[in-house]
């Protein structure tokens, strides 16, 4: 079965997470898809062995004055660290979402860091809470999925 990271920051408020969990929603509406939620917040970490062996990634934040989570900043970093050891995780099919209250700019920082995994939709970026069943953050896990699949 193949499977699909959906990476995140999400604190206080949560509504990083509610659209984490919209976008799984949609993955696994594609079809026979394994889901998995990552909370940076929560690991502090990614576990790149794992995330090497997903078809397919999501990844999110929170909008920290133009920029994303330190969390997921240091995805990144350690994704660079990796590739100098060895562990290349580049060209996965990939979708980002943002959320912010008020700003939204970070999400040029997060397409910019994201720029070896092949972006397959334009991001998500909703301004507070996202509606509990927003059709866009829904579809664009749909989309993650679709190419996942095939």
């Amino acid at each position: 079965m193949k499977k699909v990271m959906v990476i995140y920051h999400s604190q206080e408020f949560g509504n990083t997470a509610a659209c984490a969990r919209l976008i799984a929603q949609g993955i696994q509406e594609a079809g026979d898809l394994q889901v998995e939620l990552v909370n940076t917040n929560e690991t502090n970490r990614v576990d790149l062995q794992a995330l090497a062996a997903c078809d397919g990634v999501a990844i999110g934040s929170p909008d920290y004055g133009s920029y994303v989570a330190g969390t997921i900043k240091q995805l990144f970093d350690d994704l660079y660290v990796a590739k100098k050891g060895g562990l290349v995780i580049q060209g996965k099919p990939c979708v980002l979402f943002m959320t912010h209250g008020g700003g939204g700019r970070g999400i040029s920082a997060l397409q910019q860091m994201a720029r070896n995994f092949q972006l397959v939709a334009a991001p998500f970026v909703c301004q507070g809470a996202p509606e509990e069943h927003c059709a866009a953050a829904v579809a664009l896990g749909l989309k993650l999925g679709q190419v996942v699949l095939g």
